[in-house]
């Protein structure tokens, strides 16, 4: 995907606007293979698979941290649900955005639904479709 890092700019911005966070702050972006994206989930998460997307805070205020993409299972499941691999690589960049600002959907029910709702909101300024609806 050749425009992935103009995406990739597109999605943070938007995140930063939706979650209504401003500032000079800065993060990294990467795209990895599947390989290099399991061995960084296995080690941080102890879960040997590749996920989507990690992502990596800094504990800083103005270099939020990183955030890494498995582009091959971004395709995959791109591909699977029936979604651009650019809108789905759009979603998950705002995704791993959301959590290096503080964002989370693991610790409660309410907090994920708080969490998708910015999210659904953010990529339909895009025209993108909700991510979570199944297709």
């Amino acid at each position: 995907m050749p425009d992935a890092a103009k995406l990739a700019r597109r999605a943070v911005r938007a995140a930063f606007a939706g979650a209504r966070r401003s500032g000079r702050r800065s993060l990294n972006v990467a795209l990895a293979d599947d390989r290099g994206v399991r061995l960084l989930n296995a080690r941080d998460r102890n879960k040997d698979k590749p996920t989507n997307v990690l992502s990596y805070p800094s504990g800083e205020r103005d270099f939020l941290g990183d955030i890494v993409l498995a582009r091959q299972t971004v395709w995959r499941e791109a591909r699977a649900q029936k979604k651009t691999p650019a809108d789905h690589l759009t979603h998950l960049v705002v995704h791993g955005t959301l959590h290096l600002l503080g964002y989370d959907h693991e610790t409660s029910d309410a907090d994920a639904e708080r969490m998708e709702a910015l999210e659904r909101r953010i990529v339909a300024r895009f025209g993108i479709a909700d991510p979570y609806e199944a297709r």
